[in-house]
């Protein structure tokens, strides 16, 4: 029995579905095992900056306050994308201590990007391979409750007078070193 014009079109259209899904299926696998929680920032360049830096640092997972702002225009023209690539985890603001002592328990370390009087300098910290790196708000960092349920805080060192970095560049810089010593 010979195959129908039709019947071989579909055919090929089923193949070329399977091989696109499979292909799918190996960028968003094989990502590195760390989540970044940006749930207490609220701007939208700064969230955008953060999706966009997670997928090029292949994150497990990027944790927002609410996953709706993926939505909103401004993210996805800052975003470039990203947003379709990476996991974006909803963790509203109030939940984010309980998802914290969840991934604990799941095995993560829990690390807050935050200047302390016992923070680690970047460049001397060790990261786990299974990490949970919170950010903290834009002006007032990682609210105390959070602190306490933290294993380590790092701190990027700085030379300059200018006390602090950019929410969205401290990130990507920190996800860069996580990067740098797993490539290693």
């Amino acid at each position: 029995m010979c195959k129908t014009e039709m019947e071989k079109e579909d055919d090929l259209l089923d193949q070329l579905w399977k091989s696109r899904s499979l292909a799918m299926e190996r960028i968003r696998g094989n990502r590195q095992h760390i989540i970044l929680v940006a749930s207490l920032i609220d701007r939208i360049p700064n969230l955008a900056g953060l999706a966009r830096t997670c997928e090029v640092f292949k994150t497990q997972g990027l944790a927002v306050a609410d996953a709706k702002i993926v939505q909103d225009k401004q993210f996805q023209l800052i975003s470039v994308t990203a947003e379709k690539w990476v996991p974006v985890i909803e963790v509203p603001v109030n939940s984010v201590k309980q998802f914290l002592e969840k991934k604990k328990r799941e095995g993560f370390s829990i690390l807050g990007l935050e200047q302390t009087a016992n923070s680690v300098p970047l460049d001397q910290y060790i990261y786990p391979k299974k990490t949970v790196l919170v950010l903290g708000r834009e002006k007032e960092g990682i609210p105390v409750d959070i602190i306490h349920v933290l294993d380590a805080c790092i701190e990027i060192p700085q030379l300059g007078v200018v006390r602090s970095l950019n929410v969205h560049v401290s990130g990507a810089i920190a996800l860069w070193e996580y990067t740098r010593q797993q490539r290693l």
